[in-house]
Parts: structure tokens; C-alpha cells; sequence
């Protein structure tokens, strides 16, 4: 999945350097990877215009990352089935069983509970 997804949108994303959405949202720009920031509070973010919800991304979505509070996982793989994503990842930490299933069942591939980050760096290189 990593290595044939391009663009990443970051649900939670946030615009302090110190968070770990910032950090892992940058890391996987300087990777090579589009992100879109999807957060209403917030106008821009790494250089990259923010969208309230996956809804109203204009373009195709390869990943969704989500870095929100479990309860918070429906409503986005709702959106995330609708957009017709790829997959969903939820980061370390963040785990939702029936939003899982029904995104599967949607056709979407699904993480739980890693970081995209660790997961990258561990990828082994090609060529």
C-alpha cells in the first residue's frame, strides 16, 4: 500500500511542529507523498491548503490517516467509503473494530492501531 499510494490526506492534522500529526504529516511529504491536511480549525499547513472534511477534497485520496479519538472513526471512514479512498490508517493508539469491518467490507484496506511513519521507515528500499 505504501509504496504505490501518492497523495495522503492527514484527518487531524495539526500545525504545531511539536505534534506527532505534524511530524509524521512531514516526514511523509519530504518522502515524497502528497498530503492534504484535513482540519477545520486550521487554513494551511505544510505548505498545503486545509479542508474541513474528506468530503470536500477535490481530488482523488490514496490514504486516509487518521489521527482522531476512536469515537471519532466512523464518521471518517464514512467519508473516507464515500470519497472512494484506498485504505484507512488509523495511527498508534487509535482502534475502531466496527468502523474496521465496515470499511473492508467497502473494499477499503485498513491499519489499525500503527504509525505510518515506523511503518515507512521499515519499508526496505528498491532497487
Amino acid at each position: 500500500m505504501l509504496r504505490q499510494a501518492r497523495t495522503v490526506a492527514v484527518v487531524g492534522l495539526s500545525e504545531k511542529p511539536e505534534r506527532e500529526s505534524y511530524r509524521v504529516a512531514a516526514y511523509m511529504q519530504q518522502a515524497g507523498y502528497r498530503i492534504i491536511p484535513v482540519n477545520p480549525a486550521i487554513a494551511n499547513v505544510l505548505g498545503e491548503k486545509s479542508y474541513p472534511t474528506l468530503l470536500e477534497i477535490p481530488e482523488p485520496i490514496d490514504i486516509v490517516n487518521i489521527f482522531r479519538k476512536p469515537e471519532a472513526v466512523p464518521e471518517i471512514v464514512e467519508a473516507a467509503i464515500q470519497i472512494m479512498a484506498r485504505a484507512v490508517w488509523m495511527q498508534e493508539g487509535i482502534v475502531h473494530n466496527e468502523a474496521a469491518e465496515r470499511a473492508r467490507a467497502a473494499g477499503l484496506l485498513v491499519v489499525m492501531n500503527r504509525c505510518l511513519f515506523k511503518e515507512h521507515v521499515r519499508l526496505p528500499a528498491v532497487g
